[in-house]
């Protein structure tokens, strides 16, 4: 059969591309995803759940090879032993990660667009894009300039009086460090605590394959959705593409289409590109793949928003309340203040949990992002011409100074915070933390992990002088808060260590202006050089706004999904 689109990758962008191709009916649709599907009335519970601690974790979701670097790495001084490897959870289920993420559902500032324009992509300044913003969601709380009430993700807040003890004293910290309350994080973008807006309807997730991919767009005839199909290899006809070589369920088969759309993620997407011989020149021959297309900027410029985090132990009455499961329910912009920065660079995620365990329980965290980053060096590229093996990702999440300073700034105010009376309330034992192999290897899902934190978190709500004895130990990696604060070295030193993307990986197929030779995408998605090829989700920003990466992916496919049905 013939495609008119074969969309590869069943994501929060391919989703989107399904529904609103399929929606004309001339259209024959097939949306091929290489993980699992997630039908109605059958969505795994994890995936539902208002609390995303096991879903991102579940070796059923993710792709679980992808390992990546996230330190800075000198390429100019071959003796430097490379950063460790950090294994970076990408989803591999339909949703992709709309199905297995925090739920935040913000969009970034208005000034992050006209940057996008700026930078070439023209039509894609703020009140270019507000609108599609606007056509995603359904928001359950507020109506008017800034918001949609039509949109197939619905979106809302649980508000002050429905936090619990932790929350609530932040929220006091925040105000009496003099931040103003928002009472809408998408309405006006300033400076500000606010109640965390979510993709979130009645404490249930709703991913983008839930929203985009309901009964009635799954019974359209010129629909087919193919899941447990992992794409080998995308097939040419001169300098058009003209379909994908794919293994469905342990089965080699090809698809043919008018046009292949990669939807892949900012990591698999350019490495689609990368095997086929699109890409830098010189990359490509060493990897002995014959060259289809130079085009220097597949793979490079990733990004992802650097973080850290302040962590505490939570007091009993103070944690997590039965009204919700979610343990994001507060968040804070806030300005650096650096010469030369936009207002609103800094965000910090306030988490009453860390984890699913009894353990996660009783540790809350202040999450710190550096959400205006200037790290622009990070690259992906082919260990092997295997599609089955995952590429090399750096993401060099320091490259700029700039980063480096906020971060260390952002745990200085972190930590001043915890001191305040008003947290002190209800935390104790401040430390800095770190996502660590430690953390995840606690983290998974399993009996004996259940029952090894039971007892361990028995002995954390013991006596002050146990429990600070018992953290010192297990919890604690490396470096004390009062270290860092009377040590900038050793401040430096944690966050460079520690710092660690927030799954918000992009900007690694950029579009931008013809005369751009990094610009591997035109405005609406084409890939530079080709014919019947586009890549629509994250990888093609010209840089990462200053907000989780899932609404501006499911913005970016609305508008392009417009752009493709007028012709473009």
């Amino acid at each position: 059969m013939q495609y008119d689109y074969i969309i590869v990758g069943g994501g929060s962008a391919g989703s989107v591309l399904a529904n609103r191709l399929s929606a004309r009916s001339a259209n024959q649709v097939l949306l091929c995803e290489a993980g699992q599907d997630t039908p109605h009335g059958k969505v795994p519970e994890e995936i539902l759940d208002s609390y995303p601690g096991t879903a991102y974790l579940d070796k059923r979701f993710i792709w679980n090879e992808l390992k990546v670097t996230t330190e800075v790495i000198s390429h100019n001084n071959p003796d430097v032993d490379r950063p460790p490897l950090r294994k970076y959870e990408q989803a591999r289920v339909l949703g992709g990660g709309s199905s297995i993420n925090g739920q935040l559902a913000n969009r970034g500032a208005p000034t992050d667009f006209d940057e996008w324009d700026a930078r070439g992509a023209k039509g894609w300044n703020w009140d270019a894009v507000l609108p599609y913003f606007k056509k995603v969601e359904r928001d359950m709380d507020y109506d008017g300039p800034y918001h949609g009430n039509e949109g197939r993700i619905p979106v809302r807040r649980i508000m002050p009086d429905l936090w619990n003890d932790h929350a609530t004293a932040t929220g006091q910290a925040f105000a009496q460090a003099g931040f103003e309350y928002l009472p809408d994080q998408n309405g006006e973008f300033k400076d500000g605590y606010f109640s965390i807006t979510m993709s979130n309807a009645y404490e249930r997730r709703v991913s983008a394959a839930i929203g985009y991919l309901d009964p009635g767009t799954r019974q359209r005839e010129n629909l087919t959705i193919t899941t447990q199909t992992r794409v080998k290899e995308l097939l040419f006809e001169g300098n058009r593409c003209v379909g994908v070589k794919a293994m469905v369920k342990g089965q080699e088969q090809e698809f043919r289409g008018n046009e292949i759309i990669l939807s892949s993620g900012a990591i698999h997407s350019p490495a689609h590109l990368l095997r086929a011989g699109i890409g830098p020149a010189m990359a490509l021959g060493e990897m002995g793949i014959d060259v289809r297309y130079d085009l220097p900027g597949v793979g490079q410029g990733l990004m992802d928003h650097p973080s850290v985090a302040v962590a505490s132990f939570v007091k009993p009455h103070a944690r997590v309340n039965d009204f919700t499961r979610r343990h994001l329910l507060i968040g804070l912009r806030y300005s650096s203040e650096m010469e030369g920065i936009p207002k609103g660079d800094m965000f910090v995620a306030v988490s009453s949990k860390s984890s699913w365990h009894a353990v996660g329980e009783q540790i809350a965290s202040k999450i710190i992002f550096v959400n205006k980053t200037y790290s622009e060096t990070g690259q992906i590229k082919l260990n092997s011409t295997d599609y089955r093996e995952e590429p090399t990702v750096e993401f060099n999440l320091l490259s700029d100074k700039r980063d480096l300073d906020r971060l260390m700034d952002g745990v200085r105010r972190m930590t001043a915070l915890h001191a305040m009376p008003v947290l002190q309330a209800v935390t104790s034992n401040a430390f800095p933390a770190s996502y660590s192999d430690k953390v995840r290897q606690v983290g998974e899902v399993n009996n004996k992990n259940k029952f090894l934190t039971g007892i361990f978190a028995k002995l954390l709500d013991g006596p002050d002088a146990l429990r600070k004895v018992l953290m010192d130990k297990f919890i604690l990696e490396g470096f004390t808060l009062e270290q860092l604060m009377r040590d900038e070295e050793a401040l430096e030193a944690f966050v460079r260590q520690a710092a660690v993307g927030v799954w918000h990986a992009s900007c690694s197929c950029r579009m931008g202006a013809d005369d751009n030779p990094k610009a591997v995408t035109n405005n609406a998605g084409r890939v530079r050089g080709m014919e019947g090829l586009r890549v629509v989700d994250a990888s093609i920003f010209p840089v990462v706004p200053c907000a989780n990466t899932n609404f501006p992916t499911l913005m970016t496919a609305e508008k392009v999904a417009d752009a493709i049905l007028d012709g473009a």
